[in-house]
């Protein structure tokens, strides 16, 4: 889904504007745990980073972020860097935090005019292989990515079903009233 709520870049109240949902995921022992991230982590790359960096697991951890119910965003932190994918590149035209994505990715912003969005199909960016050696195959995120029919939430759902933490995401996003 492309599009969006507008924002101005000197507004203060962004995580008040947008819909959605943070959380960290993290699989250690053969489990997976899932907890929400403050709703900050939907406005900025670098706190999103440095909420799930302050985590600390031994186990694989990474980071789903649902903006708007519009896109999508997967972050795995990384000693060298945080691994990143956008699930609509497009999306940076309205939201910073997409925009902060590509930017780490060293992809411009799409020249598109904001009124001409609803013409364009949507496209990924960054690391389709991000969840690969956990169970998601890139050509599997792909897929998930390409469906434009979907909502970011269901297409999150998807992912937690297909790597086996659909239930923990489910009780989180009870919890969160999403």
């Amino acid at each position: 889904m492309s599009g969006g709520v507008e924002r101005s870049a000197d507004t203060d109240s962004d995580t008040e504007q947008l819909d959605g949902f943070a959380v960290a995921v993290v699989h250690e022992d053969g489990a997976w745990a899932v907890s929400s991230l403050d709703s900050s982590a939907l406005t900025s790359l670098a706190d999103a980073e440095r909420q799930l960096r302050d985590r600390r697991s031994a186990g694989a951890m990474f980071g789903l972020l649902d903006v708007d119910d519009e896109f999508f965003v997967v972050i795995r932190p990384a000693p060298a860097g945080a691994r990143l994918l956008v699930s609509d590149a497009t999306a940076a035209i309205d939201y910073d935090i997409a925009a902060d994505v590509l930017d780490e990715l060293h992809v411009d912003i799409p020249d598109i005019d904001p009124d001409d969005l609803d013409d364009v199909e949507p496209w990924g960016e960054g690391d389709a292989g991000i969840l690969a050696d956990l169970g998601l195959p890139e050509p599997v995120m792909s897929v998930i990515i390409g469906d434009t029919d979907l909502y970011a939430d269901e297409q999150l759902g998807m992912i937690a079903a297909r790597l086996g933490f659909a239930d923990e995401l489910s009780t989180v996003l009870d919890a969160l009233g999403h």
